[in-house]
């Protein structure tokens, strides 16, 4: 079983395992009411990335909502995009009459493995609005994305 999920295959048993937990903690929530406390899963914080494949390359879109780029790193490892970072919490000390606290606040990293080895010097990074948009463009050797093949009966 390959430790980083591939891009076109399934979610890796680690990503499974956490969005269960995260689950279960909602439906806790639901279960007891906003009203009351609840116990806040004390993971990393993990954002949200969409991927998109065209034939010019791969775009990789990161939601990373309170970080600013200075919070952020990138690197590119042969065929493996990783980025990392830490979202700081406003706040150290103890809050008198909390009763919930949802937002996720700790250090990340995601690392996806690609199709195909981009050249680093042609990758392109911007960020925007808690936004981080990543443009790879494919090698001129590297192999184009696959297309759907009609089957017809009889």
């Amino acid at each position: 079983m390959a430790l980083l999920p591939s891009l076109f295959g399934n979610q890796s048993v680690l990503d499974r395992m956490f969005d269960d937990l995260r689950r279960l903690q909602q439906q806790f929530e639901q279960a007891i009411g906003s009203g009351l406390p609840t116990p806040v899963f004390k993971a990393d914080w993990r954002p949200a990335i969409d991927v998109k494949e065209t034939a010019e390359g791969l775009t990789v879109t990161a939601e990373l909502p309170g970080l600013t780029e200075q919070d952020v790193e990138l690197s590119l490892e042969d065929d493996v995009l990783t980025i990392k970072g830490e979202k700081k919490a406003e706040t150290t000390r103890e809050e008198k009459g909390v009763h919930i606290q949802e937002r996720s606040y700790g250090s990340f990293a995601r690392s996806l493995q690609l199709p195909f080895a981009p050249k680093a010097d042609a990758v392109q990074a911007t960020f925007s609005k808690g936004v981080l948009t990543i443009t790879l463009p494919r090698p001129p050797e590297a192999p184009k994305p696959s297309s759907r093949i009609e089957i017809k009966s009889g």
